[in-house]
C-alpha cells in the first residue's frame, strides 16, 4: 500500500513539472517573439509616439466600442491578417489589445510582411491610464 501511494505520489509530481516546464517555455517563447518582433513600449512611450503613428486596437469590435484608446483604429486580428497591405510601411504601427497575446501575432504578421517600425503597448488596454474613447450608442 505504502509502495502504491509513493509510485501515485511520484506521477503526480511529474505531472506537475511537465506542466510547470510547458508552461515556462511557452512565456519564454511569448517573450522572444514580442521582443524579436516588435519593441514594447510603456504607456508614456507610447502616448509620445502615437500621434505619428498607426495606432491598432486588435481586439473585436464590441471591446473596440466600450471604449479604446483615443486616436485608435479598430483592425481585429483577423482583419489585419486579410487588410495588412493597406497600412503604410513607411510610418511606425503601434499595437494593443486587452494584453499583448494578439498583439504579439499582429506584429509577427507585419514585421513578416516588411514592416520594420511594429510597437507593442507594454500590459495593453488593461494597463492602460490615458485618454480613452467611448461608443455612443452601443447595441
Amino acid at each position: 500500500m505504502f509502495l502504491a501511494a509513493s509510485t501515485a505520489l511520484i506521477v503526480v509530481d511529474i505531472v506537475c513539472i511537465v506542466i510547470i516546464v510547458a508552461w515556462a517555455g511557452t512565456w519564454l517563447l511569448n517573450r522572444w517573439r514580442r521582443n524579436h518582433y516588435a519593441t514594447v513600449l510603456d504607456e508614456d512611450e507610447f502616448q509620445k509616439g502615437m500621434h505619428k503613428a498607426q495606432v491598432l486596437d486588435l481586439r473585436n469590435k464590441e471591446d473596440f466600442k466600450r471604449g479604446h484608446i483615443l486616436g485608435a483604429r479598430s483592425m481585429p486580428l483577423a482583419y489585419l491578417q486579410q487588410t495588412y497591405a493597406d497600412l503604410r510601411p513607411d510610418l511606425p504601427v503601434y499595437l494593443y489589445d486587452a494584453g499583448e497575446a494578439l498583439s504579439i501575432q499582429g506584429a509577427r504578421l507585419l514585421s513578416k510582411h516588411g514592416f520594420q517600425h511594429v510597437y507593442i503597448l507594454k500590459g495593453g488596454y488593461a494597463k492602460w491610464n490615458g485618454k480613452t474613447k467611448k461608443a455612443k450608442y452601443t447595441d
